[in-house]
């Protein structure tokens, strides 16, 4: 892992920085400080803007928007202007792989951020990783995308010095899950349903070794092809297991309609999960039927934070018209630590990027390292894995059509 000590940021974004007009920045080709000319650079996005996950998708992109425009306005890095190429994975890691060989191609990019979904970022990794380009996802919580596939063995190996990420992983969301149903809600008999995939399979393991830790009993387990939509079956064995509640690793388009027909068969049951079922269409598609679901998500609401207010308003007055969902916040600071990377290699360089972009993205890569600022989600800065140093997690339950925060905290190692 490539460490540059002397790039020791300590940005903070202020109100100011935050504050959203047009974007007015001068529109050029190349150049840098001295000429009064700007340099245009592209961050990539990559994320689902179509199917059954756009909504997430579509708030991703517009929250990194937001951020592109903020910085332009402020001329937040002298001589550069940043501009946003977005691409649709549609959840699909082919896709997703696809797009990550149009952004290195493009050498007006000098960063991604993104994807969504944990299987898709596997897709990117390797991609991204040869060319030195910079991903930094707002959503993936898999630990072994940036801790290797032998981590939960303590064998923790960082494959990519390319790769960050803005939001939590797996390894404490399940725990933290485990330990909320367990001590809180005094729950002790668990039924665990998977949909086989990177990011459901993984955070379903995690919990369940946790809550068995504590002494909870798993009475059932069962995987769904997150395709179906009929769960009926499924359904029926829950309500004959007579558990206290349904741990689903998966994403709300199945999660749904799973939780109404365990609900239809007879259970009383909440379903609970993880960050994919923090969502409105979560609610949407389930209706009355997900009513006392539970799911926890990455960080704290930011309503209560006031770090996040001005993102918010800014958000709401740019007249988006999806709201910016789970991962607004953490698209928004994926984006800025990006930002932050690039005035690190200008500073750096007396006042421009370098001339070759492969320069380019290898020193915005190094710069990556050691950024930190106040982001929209709180104190943003990343670790030897390029993991958020951000902890916090939030359970949320469906009260009256909507998700309500119950608690807010950390995952305490027992």
């Amino acid at each position: 892992m490539r460490h540059r000590s002397l790039l020791i940021l300590t940005t903070t974004v202020t109100v100011s920085a935050l504050t959203l007009s047009a974007c007015g920045s001068r529109d050029d080709k190349s150049g840098g400080g001295d000429s009064g000319e700007k340099t245009t650079v592209v961050i990539g996005v990559d994320a689902p803007l179509t199917g059954d996950l756009s909504a997430l998708g579509q708030g991703i992109k517009n929250s990194s928007d937001l951020a592109v425009k903020t910085a332009n306005k402020n001329n937040e890095v002298e001589g550069v202007t940043f501009k946003l190429e977005s691409l649709d994975d549609q959840a699909q890691a082919g896709t997703g792989q696809q797009n990550a060989t149009k952004l290195v191609g493009n050498d007006k990019v000098v960063g991604v951020v993104g994807p969504l979904n944990s299987h898709v970022g596997q897709s990117m990794q390797k991609v991204f990783g040869n060319a030195d380009l910079v991903q930094v996802s707002p959503a993936n919580t898999a630990p072994e995308l940036s801790q290797g596939p032998n981590w939960q063995k303590g064998d923790k190996k960082r494959l990519f010095d390319t790769y960050f990420r803005t939001s939590t992983t797996d390894a404490v969301q399940g725990p933290y899950a485990a330990q909320y149903l367990f001590n809180k809600r005094k729950l002790k008999k668990a039924y665990i349903i998977d949909d086989k995939k990177t990011y459901g399979a993984g955070l379903a393991g995690t919990f369940s070794d946790e809550f068995k830790k504590l002494g909870g009993k798993v009475v059932g387990t069962d995987h769904i092809n997150p395709d179906d939509r009929d769960f009926s079956a499924v359904g029926t064995k829950v309500a004959k297991s007579k558990a206290d509640f349904v741990y689903y690793g998966g994403e709300y388009p199945a999660g749904a309609p799973l939780s109404a027909q365990i609900t239809k068969a007879g259970s009383k049951a909440p379903v609970v999960g993880g960050d994919a079922l923090y969502s409105e269409e979560y609610i949407k598609l389930g209706k009355k039927n997900v009513e006392g679901d539970l799911a926890t998500s990455v960080g704290a609401p930011l309503e209560t934070l006031d770090t996040a207010k001005t993102f918010m308003e800014n958000y709401k007055s740019a007249g988006y018209k999806l709201p910016y969902e789970a991962y607004g916040g953490y698209s928004y600071d994926s984006t800025w630590a990006i930002i932050q990377a690039v005035k690190a290699v200008v500073e750096k360089n007396d006042g421009k990027l370098p001339d070759n972009i492969d320069d380019t993205r290898k020193q915005v890569t190094e710069a990556m390292q050691d950024v930190k600022f106040k982001g929209v989600t709180g104190d943003v800065a990343f670790d030897k894995y390029g993991d958020t140093t951000n902890k916090q997690l939030s359970v949320y339950e469906v009260k009256g059509g909507k998700h309500k925060p119950v608690q807010t905290g950390t995952f305490e190692e027992g």
